[in-house]
C-alpha cells in the first residue's frame, strides 16, 4: 500500500462539537421556524417522521435525538423559510440561473406554485393546478407510451410509489427507472443469484450479537451516520471493525457521540476501525479474494494436520452449491495478482483474514465502493463468497448488509417501481384493476439516457431528484435533454434539472415529507422501507411552506386522471382523500409483505418484509446459496489504463446528500470548495504538480468523445498511489455513459481513467484549504 503524507488530512472525529456547530449553522442560515428543535426530536421516531435523507434503520428504542448532522441539515433544508415563487422567476431568467452553483440553486428555497416554462421570456411562469394537469395529460395522450419515461428518486413514500407505478403501467409502459439504477442495482442483481433475495439479511439486532464487522466501500460518517451508534456500542464490547476504503473516512476512524455529555465535555473519542486498509479504488474484489485464499489454505493445512477445520464444512455441505469450483479458483489465484489489483501487501490482507477467522459471527457491510464498477455485480458476489465460507449468513450477528442511500429507494422497488416486468406482480395487478399491464421490458436509467441522447425518448416525468445532474456524461447528454418534447418535474426545490429541460417543461411543487399533509382537513401519514427491509410510518410535523402545495399522491393522481381513461376499479380521488385506502390496495397486491398494513405500520422498529435467506432458505435455481467464480480481479477491465493515466473515483462530502449540496466546504477533508482533486504526493511529483495547482481532467475512453472538467484544484492527500478522488456530481461529465456495471447497468463512477493537464491560468489561485 502506498499513500502520501497526511499533510492535508484533518484529524477531527466525526460527531462531537463539529456536528453540533454545523447543525446550528444551517438552522440559522435557513431561518427555520422556532419549533424546529421539537420537530427534530420527532425525526426517526415511531410517532414522528422518517428522515428525508438516508435510509438507515430506525430503532424500536430510539435515542433522545435520533438524527445525525446530515439528517438535521436535510430537515432544515426542507422546512426553510426561503421561497421560490413566481416573483423569483420574474427576476431571474433560466439562462442567468444556469450560472448558479448547485448549492445556490437549492439554497434559494422552496418551490411554492405550479410553473410552466415560457420560451419567449426564458422564465417559468405560474399556472393553475388544473391547467397544469390538463396540459400534461393532453401531451402524454398524444405521445407514444413506449417513448415516455417515469423516473423516481428514492424519496417518494410507498404510497406515492405504488400509485406512480400504476400510472406508468396503465399508461402503457414499464419505463420506471429509479435512483437504485445508479447505486445498488448491482446488489439487486448479485444477491438473488447467490442467496435468493435482492436485499441484505441484517437487522439492527445483529449489531448487538456480532463479534466482528467488515466494511467495504461505505462511508458511514457521511452516508449513514446514525449507524455510528451501533458501531460505537460494538466497539465498547470489544468487537473488531475492519475497514477497506481508499480514503481514511473520519466516521470510520473516530467518533465522539454528541448525545453523550461525558464525551462532549471530555472530547473522548471512540476508535471505530481496528484495522484500516486503504485499498486501491476497485481493488476490493482482489482484497476479498486474498482473504478467501488465506482461509482456504488455512483449512487445507488443518485438514492435512488433522486439526480443527477453518471453513464451516457442515454449513457448506447443507446449504451451499459450487464450493469446490470456487475453492479451486482461489487456490489458483496468485498472490502477485491479488497484491497488484488490491494495492495492498499480502501481510495486510492476511491480518484481515485472521481477524475474520477468529470470529464466529461476522457482518459484511458495503456501499457503492463495491457496486459502482464494471464488475460491480461480481464484487458483491465475492463478498458473499467470503461470508459463506464460515456460515456467516442466516445466523444471529452475521449477514450481508448493503447500505442503501436515499430514504425509500429500496421501498420503491418493493411496491412496483421497476423496469423489469418479471419483478412486478402483473397478473395480480391485471386482476385487481382490470387492465392489461405491458409485458415488455422498460428502460433503466442508462437506457433512458441513451434514448435521450439518440432522440428516442419523447418525455421524462420525474418524481423528485435531480436527474440531469445525477447521470453520467453531462456534456454529451445536455443537448438531448433540451431536445425532449416534454419534461415534468415533481419537486420541492429548484435544481439543475429544472434549468436543462425539455421544449415544454413543467415544475410541480409538492409537500415535503416533514410537512403536515391534510386532505379534506384530515392529517395523513405515509410509509417507508429502510435499508434492513423494515417498514415504518411517517407523519409530518411542520406546517406546509405554502397553501398552494399539493402532496405527491395528489399530484400523481392529478396527472393520472388527466391522462388515463376512467377505471371503475380505481378511484384516484378516494385514495388522495384517505391514504389508508392506498395501503389497503398495496396489501391486496403484496399480501405476503403488507398484510394488515395499516395496523402494523406504527410498530416500533418497523415490521420487516420476509427475507428467506435470513432463515437459511435459499430461493435460487439450485435451492442453495451459490458460490461464484469470478472471471478476473480487475474491477473495471474496460478502462484502458497506461502511462500517465490516473484512476478517478467520485465521492460525497460531509455537507451533501446525493445531489443536494448543503454547503460548499468539506470539513472532514479540509477543503472549502468542491472543485478539487485529491492526489497522492507521488502522483503529483510524477506529473509535475504542486498542491493548489489548477488542472483540467479529461476522461480516457475508446469512443473518441471528449469529456473534460476544467478548473479543478489539486489537493495533496493520503490516497493510494495511482488513484484520485473528486466530488459527485461535479465529476460526472467524465463518466462515459457506456461505462457501467455488467448486468446491472450501474454507472461505474468509482473507477474512471483520466489524464490531467495543468491549467494555463494563474496557479497561485487561493488555496482550497
Amino acid at each position: 500500500m502506498s499513500t502520501s503524507s497526511d499533510t492535508n488530512e484533518p484529524k477531527i472525529p466525526s460527531g462531537g462539537w463539529g456536528s453540533m456547530k454545523e447543525v446550528t449553522k444551517i438552522l440559522l442560515k435557513e431561518r427555520v421556524p422556532l419549533n424546529t428543535p421539537a420537530i427534530l426530536l420527532k425525526q426517526n421516531k415511531t410517532d414522528g417522521f422518517a428522515c428525508v435523507s438516508c435510509s438507515w434503520a430506525k430503532p424500536a428504542n430510539p435515542h433522545p435525538a435520533e438524527f445525525c448532522e446530515n439528517g438535521a441539515k436535510a430537515t432544515a433544508w426542507e422546512i426553510t423559510n426561503k421561497r421560490v415563487d413566481a416573483d423569483f422567476f420574474a427576476r431571474h431568467t433560466l439562462r442567468r440561473l444556469e450560472s448558479w452553483s448547485d448549492h445556490e440553486l437549492e439554497a434559494a428555497g422552496r418551490l411554492t406554485v405550479p410553473l410552466r416554462w415560457d420560451g419567449a421570456l426564458d422564465r417559468y411562469v405560474e399556472i393553475s393546478w388544473d391547467t397544469a394537469f390538463a396540459e400534461i395529460g393532453a401531451q402524454l395522450r398524444a405521445l407514444d407510451p413506449k417513448k415516455v419515461v417515469f423516473y423516481s428518486s428514492g424519496r417518494a413514500a410507498l404510497e406515492t410509489s405504488y400509485m406512480y407505478s400504476l400510472l406508468a403501467r396503465m399508461y402503457g409502459n414499464n419505463n420506471l427507472p429509479d435512483s437504485s439504477n445508479m447505486c445498488h442495482e448491482s446488489t439487486s442483481v448479485a444477491l438473488p443469484k447467490t442467496i435468493g433475495v435482492p436485499i441484505g439479511t441484517v437487522v439492527l439486532d445483529d449489531f448487538e450479537k456480532t463479534d466482528c464487522i467488515f466494511f467495504f466501500g461505505q462511508n458511514v460518517g457521511v452516508n449513514s451516520p446514525r449507524m455510528l451508534h451501533q458501531l460505537q456500542e460494538a466497539r465498547k464490547r470489544g468487537v473488531p471493525i475492519v475497514t477497506f476504503n481508499p480514503l481514511r473516512e473520519r466516521g470510520l476512524v473516530s467518533f465522539v457521540n454528541p448525545q453523550s455529555p461525558v464525551e462532549m465535555l471530555t472530547g473522548h473519542e471512540t476508535c471505530i476501525s481496528t484495522q484500516y486498509h486503504q485499498v486501491k479504488a476497485g481493488g476490493d474484489m482482489a482484497a476479498i479474494m486474498g482473504m478467501c485464499k488465506v482461509i482456504v489454505e488455512a483449512d487445507d493445512a488443518a485438514r492435512g494436520a488433522g486439526g480443527e477445520r477453518v471453513i464451516d464444512h457442515a454449513f457448506v455441505a447443507e446449504h451451499c452449491h459450487g464450493f469446490d469450483d470456487f475453492a479451486a479458483s482461489v487456490r489458483a489465484t496468485a498472490w502477485s495478482e491479488i497484491e497488484r489489483e488490491s494495492g495492498l501487501p499480502r501481510s495486510a490482507i492476511e491480518e484481515a483474514a485472521h481477524e475474520y477467522m477468529r470470529a464466529k459471527a461476522v457482518l459484511g457491510i458495503y456501499g457503492m465502493g463495491l457496486t459502482q464498477h464494471r464488475n460491480g455485480v461480481e464484487n458483491v458476489q465475492m463478498l458473499v463468497n467470503l461470508l459463506l465460507l464460515r456460515g456467516n449468513i442466516g445466523k444471529p450477528g452475521a449477514g450481508i448488509c448493503p447500505v442503501r442511500g436515499h430514504s425509500n429507494v429500496q421501498g420503491q422497488r418493493t411496491v412496483g417501481i421497476t423496469e423489469k416486468p418479471e419483478l412486478a406482480p402483473l397478473d395480480k395487478l391485471a386482476e385487481q384493476y382490470g387492465f392489461t399491464p405491458p409485458r415488455d421490458k422498460g428502460m433503466n436509467t442508462v437506457e433512458m439516457c441513451e434514448g435521450i441522447r439518440d432522440g428516442k425518448v419523447s418525455a421524462v416525468v420525474s418524481l423528485g431528484g435531480n436527474l440531469v445532474r445525477a447521470v453520467p456524461d453531462h456534456g454529451v447528454l445536455e443537448a438531448g435533454w433540451r431536445a425532449l418534447p416534454l419534461t415534468v418535474q415533481i419537486s420541492t426545490k429548484l435544481n439543475r434539472s429544472h434549468l436543462v429541460h425539455g421544449k415544454v417543461a413543467y415544475l410541480l411543487p409538492c409537500l415535503g415529507r416533514i410537512e403536515i399533509d391534510r386532505q379534506g382537513g384530515v392529517e395523513q401519514a405515509v410509509s417507508m422501507e429502510d435499508s434492513t427491509g423494515c417498514m415504518h410510518g411517517s407523519r409530518g410535523q411542520a406546517e406546509p411552506a405554502a397553501a398552494t402545495l399539493l402532496s405527491e399522491p395528489a399530484i400523481v393522481a392529478g396527472i393520472a386522471k388527466a391522462t388515463l381513461a376512467p377505471n371503475p376499479k380505481l378511484d384516484w380521488d378516494a385514495w388522495v382523500m384517505d391514504y389508508r385506502k392506498i395501503r389497503d390496495a398495496i396489501a391486496v397486491t403484496y399480501p405476503e409483505i403488507f398484510h394488515e398494513f395499516n395496523q402494523r405500520m406504527w410498530t416500533p422498529g418497523g415490521f420487516r418484509k420476509p427475507v428467506a435467506a435470513a432463515q437459511r432458505k435459499w430461493n435460487t435455481p439450485t435451492g442453495k446459496a451459490n458460490f461464484t467464480v469470478t472471471d478476473g480481479l480487475v474491477a473495471d477491465p474496460d478502462m484502458p489504463g497506461g502511462p500517465g493515466i490516473l484512476r478517478l473515483f467520485t465521492m460525497r462530502s460531509d455537507g451533501q446528500f446525493n445531489t443536494t449540496v448543503y454547503t460548499e466546504e468539506d470539513r472532514f477533508r479540509g477543503v472549502k470548495t468542491r472543485n478539487v482533486l485529491f492526489m497522492a504526493r507521488e502522483d503529483m511529483d510524477a506529473q509535475g504538480l504542486a498542491d493548489g495547482d489548477i488542472v483540467r481532467a479529461s476522461a480516457v475512453a475508446r469512443d473518441g468523445v471528449e469529456r473534460k472538467v476544467d478548473g479543478l484544484q489539486v489537493v495533496e492527500y493520503p490516497i493510494p498511489q495511482g488513484c484520485v478522488a473528486g466530488y459527485y456530481p461535479e465529476c460526472n461529465p467524465l463518466i462515459p455513459l457506456s461505462h457501467y456495471a455488467k448486468e446491472s447497468y450501474v454507472p461505474a463512477a468509482k473507477s474512471i481513467d483520466i489524464r490531467l493537464v495543468r491549467s494555463r491560468q494563474d496557479a497561485a489561485v487561493s488555496a482550497a484549504h
